[in-house]
């Protein structure tokens, strides 16, 4: 077989001209901006069949990662099912296990952080930590009431503070940064509130790592910094000279330094695909600044697009495109679909939107005989609809009781993301600190762990907007209050007026 036949029957497709040229790069390092339903999966397919049928590597000597077992799994059963190819398949966290097996290290449960956190504020009452969390508390330690007032504080608010302190430490960790790092940004706060705060975090910091090591336990983000350093100090006897990431928009610092010192070992080239504009994980540590600046990090390097989607319409996908590049800081791209629908955005108000979603999926339904995707930004946004009797959800699935043979799966942003749906509905559009886009502020004092990839209002907000939009292979249907709209909707309608549908009442 030649290259040309090759790649012209690709899991029954032809590769694209984007395509073809990824695959077939000979490019030491090779990044590769990918659009939403652009045939990622495909096209990573379509590298390794060149690399083992042209280029005669070894099924061995390619090494395949993502972020998920699915993902994972996915790949590997694909390439033996079409191609019989056992291909090393493997999530950061099952890589960095098997480079440490020899070490037989026991992984620490994912709440302990949790646990001692808990435990730290238990104590506020008859130890050490008591004089420094009142402080931060801006209540008198040596007040006799102080306790009252202590449990006076809204069990929201001090949980607030709870969820920040996990934030930045499992953020701190994922950069690689250690109680060193925690000093440091000590010094530099110059707010008397965030210094106090940033006190408190590294003792609860140092009392976690205590934790760990008298357990004999690590966590996810110390398996992969002990593998880094394992593969520093000792030999990386795999033979590897191809390593493919998907999803490199989600890599983190200490994920980066893994990947990088196994090229340092091995000399492998790397092809690293992903899409800057689904960046949605900033605060799980994700650091988008890896992707948009992936020439710093690999010295020549080449980045090259795959702008051909073959799920969104082109009407579609030039409006989610031209939303999400309203971010000066996200890589330009000119997204293209041979699939034409008119005005595939449908914006619908409602005064009561059980009623409203009800004649909305039965006249889709009528339509199409389809499958609908609703997607929210938060998890319980599907009750405003499953609190009606006319509706239950069960396992993701809203059951209309009037026709339970429609297709309805409910999913947040972060859920759907990576699958596709014959039509899409979006809830939640409101103008509220819970709507979407979701304008809860952040603790400030996560910038010292945080990626600046940008100062644009609502970007990683915007990039989530983006992905709800382009899980669609129809339409999709924006449900709208009649009062105190969302931002995303008022731009949505003020730019692309003649694009979209808008809908008052639904007949």
């Amino acid at each position: 077989m030649n290259k040309e036949e090759l790649l012209n029957n690709i899991n029954g497709y032809p590769l694209d001209k984007n395509q073809k040229e990824i695959a077939t790069s000979n490019t030491k390092y090779l990044l590769v901006s990918a659009g939403a339903g652009s045939g990622k999966t495909l096209t990573i397919i379509g590298k390794i069949r060149y690399l083992i049928e042209i280029k005669k590597l070894k099924e061995e000597e390619i090494m395949c990662i993502s972020f998920t077992n699915e993902a994972t799994n996915n790949l590997k059963s694909k390439l033996k099912q079409n191609y019989n190819y056992n291909i090393p398949c493997y999530t950061f966290h099952k890589l960095s296990l098997e480079i440490l097996k020899q070490e037989k290290y026991k992984i620490a449960k994912s709440d302990l952080l949790e646990y001692t956190i808990e435990e730290y504020f238990k104590g506020l009452i008859d130890n050490n930590n008591k004089k420094r969390t009142l402080k931060y508390l801006k209540i008198k330690h040596n007040n006799k009431n102080y306790i009252k007032k202590y449990e006076k504080i809204k069990e929201k608010e001090l949980n607030n503070i709870k969820t920040t302190i996990k934030t930045f430490i499992n953020l701190l960790k994922s950069n690689d940064y250690n109680e060193k790092h925690i000093i440091s940004f000590i010094k530099q706060e110059n707010n008397k509130q965030d210094k106090a705060l940033l006190i408190i975090i590294l003792y609860v910091y140092k009392t976690y790592i205590q934790e760990l090591k008298s357990k004999k336990e690590i966590d996810f983000n110390d398996m992969i910094s002990l593998a880094t350093q394992k593969v520093k100090k000792e030999n990386y006897n795999k033979n590897i000279k191809y390593i493919i990431i998907d999803e490199f928009q989600d890599t983190s610092r200490v994920r980066l330094n893994l990947i990088k010192e196994i090229i340092n070992k091995t000399n492998a080239n790397l092809l690293a695909v992903g899409d800057d504009f689904q960046s949605i994980y900033r605060f799980t540590g994700c650091d988008l600044t890896i992707f948009l600046n992936f020439t710093y990090f690999f010295k020549n390097s080449e980045i090259l697009k795959i702008e051909n989607t073959y799920r969104n319409s082109q009407e579609l996908i030039s409006i989610a495109g031209s939303f999400i590049m309203k971010n000066p800081y996200q890589i330009k791209k000119n997204l293209k679909s041979n699939k034409h629908i008119k005005c595939p955005i449908e914006i619908i108000y409602y005064k009561n939107i059980a009623n409203t979603f009800t004649k909305l999926i039965e006249s889709i339904y009528t339509e199409t005989k389809m499958s609908i995707l609703v997607i929210g930004r938060n998890n319980n946004d599907v009750n405003v609809i499953t609190n009606n009797s006319k509706f239950t959800l069960e396992n993701d699935r809203i059951i209309y009781k009037d026709n339970p043979s429609i297709q309805i799966t409910y999913l947040t942003v972060h859920r759907s993301k990576g699958l596709e749906e014959s039509n899409v509905i979006i809830i939640n559009l409101s103008n509220k600190i819970n709507g979407f886009p979701n304008q809860i502020i952040n603790n400030k004092i996560l910038k010292h762990v945080t990626c600046k990839d940008s100062v644009y209002p609502f970007d990683e907000e915007r990039r989530l907007f983006y992905v709800a939009l382009t899980r669609t292979k129809n339409k999709v249907y924006l449900l709208v209050p009649n009062k105190n709209e969302s931002v995303f909707v008022k731009e949505i309608k003020k730019n692309y007026k003649k694009q979209i549908k808008i809908i008052k009442d639904i007949k």
